[in-house]
């Protein structure tokens, strides 16, 4: 653990453990997509009293700096919305109700059997596990339910279009689909049919509706100027039209 931390009754928590954040670029990236859509969710519903964190530490016994853990998403409802160095479960309301971890062959061990049965001590009411390297796990995405102390394995749908498996989560009113050749989590509300888009989608997003708007503002722009010219066009010859008219008719015989 790092030195740095902070103070509570004279006790030091540290903020961190020095340590790299994922395993890898794939692993790194699904944590933060998922987190960032999850924030995104939550704020497009107003909903400030859920919280959404990722990978950073979070105490569960006072006075005691090494009961912590790090999961790699986790969800709290009933809890501000906002950033937190670290999340010590006596300063909160309530422990995490939905905790993801992306797992793979050297963080086995740890995420499922200590974290688990520290996340089901805890009361955390869903713990998800997702390979995206399909390392190990078989399907790469599962979802348990915590259940009289104990996590029981959710149903998971199989995907024909990918091969990836879909879990309610139910806890979030979202499935997570993974997909599979992109090796990615995929948020899908089953209410509306739709694909919740990751910050990064969302800015394209934004940045190509904005482009189609600039397009069509340039081409109303064009065809306003085009119609004005046309139509001073046509008053020009109509102007000119009445003068030929004027001057070709023949003199009247007195």
């Amino acid at each position: 653990m790092s030195r740095i931390g902070l103070l509570d009754d004279g006790v030091v928590y540290p903020t961190s453990d020095d340590q790299p954040m994922a395993e890898s670029a794939i692993h790194r990236r699904c944590m933060i997509d998922v987190a960032d859509t999850l924030e995104l969710w939550f704020k497009r519903h107003g909903r400030d009293d859920v919280l959404v964190g990722s990978n950073n530490f979070l105490y569960y016994e006072r006075g005691n700096p090494r009961a912590v853990v790090a999961p790699d998403v986790y969800v709290v409802v009933g809890a501000p919305a906002g950033l937190r160095d670290t999340y010590m479960l006596w300063n909160e309301p309530k422990g995490p109700d939905f905790v993801l971890e992306v797992t793979s062959k050297s963080t086995r061990r740890d995420d499922e059997r200590r974290k688990r049965d520290v996340y089901a001590a805890l009361g955390v009411k869903e713990y998800f596990l997702y390979d995206p390297r399909a390392e190990y796990l078989a399907p790469p995405l599962q979802g348990f339910r915590l259940r009289d102390g104990e996590y029981r394995l959710l149903p998971a749908v199989t995907a024909l279009s990918n091969r990836g498996v879909s879990v309610a989560s139910e806890v979030l009113g979202l499935e997570l689909r993974d997909e599979r050749e992109a090796r990615r989590l995929r948020l899908h509300d089953r209410a509306t049919g739709e694909d919740l888009l990751t910050h990064e989608e969302a800015e394209q997003a934004r940045d190509e509706a904005e482009r189609v708007w600039k397009e069509a503002e340039r081409v109303r722009k064009e065809e306003t100027a085009a119609r004005r010219a046309a139509e001073a066009r046509v008053a020009e010859l109509e102007a000119r039209l009445r003068v030929l008219e004027g001057v070709s008719e023949p003199p009247r015989a007195s």
